[in-house]
C-alpha cells in the first residue's frame, strides 16, 4: 500500500467536522482538519459585530442539543476552557396579555402553568423523558433498527405527527402557543409531518438538562473542541478553501463537512450518476434574517419572569406562529414573524461592558431572501417589551443571502442544512444504507445535511467518522 500524507483529511471545521476529527484522532489515526476561514467554528463563532466590548454569537447562540449530545458528553471540554451557563428558565413564551409560559427544568412545574392542559402536557412528554436514555442514540443518528423498538415507536407515533395535530389536544391559548414556539424550530409549516419531533426533542432537552449558553460565546465551544483535538495530536490548518479533491493532501479517507451542493462541486466527478441525481434533488428549507443588538439595558419584557429565561419565543398564539411559518415556506414574508430571541448577557457578564447588554434574534424568511426584516423583528420585540427600541445602542443585521455568504453550508440562509421533511430526515442527503458514505470509496459527508440534522451536537460528524473507521480502517466505533 502506498504511503499517504494522512490517514484522514477533513474539510470544514464546524461542530461536525471537529467531532469527526476527534473521533478519528481518538482511534490513533493521523488527521488533518482544514477550515476555509481564519478560525474554526462554522456556526460556532463569536465576534464584536456592533460595538467594541459587545460579544455576539454570529450564528448559533443557545445550545440545548450540545448539552444532551451523547458524543460531547464523553469529551473533557471543560478542561479546555468550555463552561456552559444554564439560565434558571430554559425558554419563555410571552403573550399579549402580559403573561408568559415557561420551559422549566421540572416537567411538573412546566405542566402546572397550563391548568386543565397539565395532564395533556405530561402525557405528551412523560414517556419521552422516561425513555430518553434508551432512544437518544437512535434519535440522534441515521435510520436503523433501534435497540429499543417499542420505546422508539412510542416516540415516533408522536414525533411523526404535524405540530398542528398535537396542538389540537390542548384547549388553552397558553399551552398551544408554548407548543407552537417549540415546534417552529423545525422551520417548517406546523401542519407538516415531523414538526412535532423537533418540538419534543427540544422540550426533552429543557427538562433533562436545560438550554445553556457558552461562557464567552459560542466560539468557546469550537475553541474547546479544537484544543482537545490538537491535544490528541491532530493538526488544524485554517485559511484553506477546498474547491476540488486534488487540492487535498493524500489520505485514505476524506470527510467533507459541506452540503450537497458543495459536495457535488468538490467531488461530483467521482460519484455515480444516481448518487449525483439524489444530491441534486436535495431540498432546502426557509432561510433566516438575523439581528444582533448592543443595548444600554436588558430587554424590558413586560411578562414577569422573562428575565430568567435565556431564550424567548415571540409570536403569541399558535395561529399567528403557524401562519408566519407557512408564509416563509410559500416564499412570502410575514408582517408579524415568529422571532427567536436570546439574551445571553443576562447570564454571562463577559458578553458586554459593565451595565450594558446584548440581544440576538432571528426570524424565518423565504430561502435566499434579501429582504430587510429589521422593522418587523423589532416591532415584535417591542410588542412584548415596550421601550425596547429606546435601549438600542447599535445593531448588526444579516439577511438570508448574507448568512449563506458567511457560511456556504447555509444555502439560501437555511441554518438547518436542509428541510426537515419525511423523505430527508434520517436518510439525508440521499437514501443509502449509510447516508454518510458517498458513492465514491473513501469519501464521506459529515455535515448537518446528514442525520440527525442541524444543531450544535456533533453527532453528524461522530457517525460519519464511525462509518469511515469501520469501512476503511476496520475499527468498530460503537455509538
Amino acid at each position: 500500500m502506498s504511503k499517504t500524507d494522512f490517514d484522514a483529511v477533513i474539510a470544514g471545521a464546524g461542530p461536525n467536522g471537529l467531532a469527526a476529527a476527534i473521533v478519528l484522532q481518538q482511534a490513533g489515526l493521523s488527521v488533518l482538519l482544514l477550515e476555509a476561514r481564519n478560525t474554526v467554528g462554522g456556526g460556532m463563532r463569536t465576534e464584536e459585530l456592533t460595538l467594541p466590548g459587545f460579544l455576539h454569537d454570529v450564528c448559533s447562540a443557545v445550545h440545548p442539543l450540545a448539552a444532551i449530545s451523547p458524543f460531547f458528553k464523553t469529551l473533557p471540554l471543560e478542561q479546555h476552557g468550555l463552561k456552559f451557563i444554564y439560565p434558571e428558565t430554559a425558554a419563555a413564551h410571552p403573550f399579549d396579555d402580559g403573561s408568559a409560559a415557561f420551559l422549566h427544568r421540572h416537567p411538573g412545574q412546566t405542566a402546572a402553568q397550563f391548568g386543565t392542559d397539565a395532564k395533556t402536557y405530561l402525557h405528551l412528554t412523560g414517556s419521552l423523558l422516561r425513555d430518553w436514555s434508551f432512544i437518544e442514540n437512535a434519535l440522534l443518528g441515521p435510520l436503523r433498527f433501534p435497540g429499543h423498538p417499542l420505546k422508539m415507536a412510542r416516540f415516533g407515533l408522536k414525533g411523526i405527527q404535524p405540530a398542528a395535530r398535537i396542538a389540537g389536544n390542548f384547549s388553552s391559548l397558553k399551552a398551544k402557543g408554548f407548543w407552537a414556539g417549540m415546534a417552529a424550530h423545525s422551520m417548517q409549516p406546523l401542519h407538516h409531518s415531523l414538526t412535532s419531533a423537533i418540538g419534543l426533542v427540544l422540550i426533552a432537552a429543557g427538562h433533562l438538562s436545560g438550554w445553556p449558553v457558552a461562557r464567552g460565546g459560542s466560539g468557546a465551544i469550537a475553541s474547546a473542541l479544537a484544543a482537545y483535538f490538537v491535544s490528541l495530536g491532530g493538526k488544524i490548518e485554517t485559511g484553506f478553501q477546498v474547491e476540488k479533491l486534488s487540492e487535498l493532501p493524500s489520505s485514505r479517507a476524506v470527510l467533507l463537512d459541506v452540503g450537497p451542493q458543495q459536495l457535488l462541486r468538490i467531488a461530483g466527478h467521482r460519484f455515480s450518476s444516481f448518487y449525483k441525481w439524489q444530491l441534486e434533488k436535495y431540498r432546502y428549507g426557509p432561510g433566516v434574517f438575523k439581528i444582533d443588538w448592543a443595548l444600554d439595558a436588558p430587554v424590558p419584557f413586560k411578562a414577569q419572569g422573562c428575565d430568567r429565561a435565556g431564550t424567548l419565543h415571540l409570536g403569541n398564539s399558535f395561529e399567528e406562529i403557524s401562519a408566519a411559518e407557512d408564509l416563509a415556506r410559500k416564499g412570502k414574508h410575514a408582517e408579524k414573524p415568529f422571532v427567536l430571541l436570546a439574551q445571553q448577557s443576562l447570564f454571562d457578564a463577559s458578553r458586554a461592558p459593565e451595565g450594558k447588554h446584548t440581544a440576538w434574534a432571528y426570524c424565518h424568511v423565504p430561502n435566499g431572501s434579501d429582504k430587510d426584516m429589521t422593522q418587523a423583528i423589532e416591532q415584535q420585540v417591542e410588542r412584548f417589551a415596550p421601550g425596547f427600541r429606546e435601549r438600542i445602542l447599535a445593531r448588526h443585521v444579516m439577511n438570508a443571502a448574507a448568512m449563506e455568504g458567511y457560511n456556504a453550508n447555509y444555502i439560501g440562509g437555511d441554518i438547518n442544512g436542509g428541510a426537515v421533511l419525511p423523505g430527508q430526515l434520517f436518510t439525508r442527503p440521499a437514501l443509502r444504507y449509510s447516508p454518510y458514505r458517498t458513492s465514491a470509496k473513501g469519501i464521506y459527508i459529515c455535515s448537518s445535511s446528514t442525520p440527525p440534522g442541524g444543531g450544535v451536537h456533533g453527532m453528524c460528524g461522530f457517525h460519519a467518522a464511525s462509518r469511515a473507521l469501520k469501512d476503511i480502517f476496520k475499527i468498530n466505533n460503537k455509538p
